[in-house]
């Protein structure tokens, strides 16, 4: 299992910013994906899910209206769409694969992360 982000950078607040998770060495259609951040000296926040269709998701309240997560499962990859980028953003963000198909199931493999600084 290979998971792999992109498309962090440094952007001022107010901007926007699209993630990319590549996923390889399994059949990504079959599984819960989510996007975790962690940001500098906190623990980890898990704040989107999405269920291996795409047609449910869930987000955390911090996040809820300005991050958007989706899934094209014919390009196995996952994405997080960020709008109105807060200072509070700030963080390494991470996509990890769900162990399974249902609400619920555990993370059992993460991507190496992808930055995000928002400053002015």
């Amino acid at each position: 299992v290979q998971l792999v982000e992109s498309g962090g950078g440094l952007l001022q607040p107010g901007g926007s910013l699209r993630l990319s998770c590549v996923a390889s060495g399994f059949t990504f259609s079959s599984y819960y994906m989510s996007w975790v951040r962690q940001a500098p000296g906190k623990g980890l926040e898990w704040f989107s899910d999405i269920n291996s269709s795409g047609g449910s998701t869930y987000y955390s309240d911090s996040v809820k209206g300005r991050l958007t997560i989706s899934r094209d499962n014919a390009k196995n990859t996952l994405y997080l769409q960020m709008n109105s980028l807060q200072t509070e953003d700030k963080a390494l963000y991470y996509c990890a694969k769900g162990s399974g198909s249902t609400a619920g199931c555990a993370r059992d493999y993460w991507g190496q992360g992808t930055q995000v600084t928002v400053s002015s």
